[in-house]
């Protein structure tokens, strides 16, 4: 029995958005699409999304001069020793 070969439909050459893209390859296998693609090279820099936790006083100035002395920025050592943290949780399970 021979399958029976659907129409595709036309690969668009821009998409309007991110959104755009993703709702039509959530709808397309790109399997169908293989020939169409090329290679290329892209610099694609993923930007952090800042969640704000708030400390109290004590703790936030506690946290400014340890950084200050290790020369760092505040959010870079509170990333670090969450970090470290969650590693040694996830070794104990």
């Amino acid at each position: 029995m021979q399958k029976s070969k659907k129409t595709k439909e036309t690969l668009p050459d821009e998409f309007a958005s991110i959104q755009e893209a993703a709702a039509f390859w959530d709808s397309h296998d790109l399997a169908d699409y293989w020939e169409e693609t090329k290679e290329v090279k892209a610099d694609i820099k993923v930007r952090r999304t800042p969640r704000y936790i708030p400390l109290e006083q004590e703790t936030a100035e506690f946290i400014s001069r340890i950084a200050r002395k290790k020369h760092i920025s505040s959010e870079t050592l509170v990333n670090l020793w969450l970090k470290e943290y969650l590693r040694k949780l996830a070794n104990q399970t």
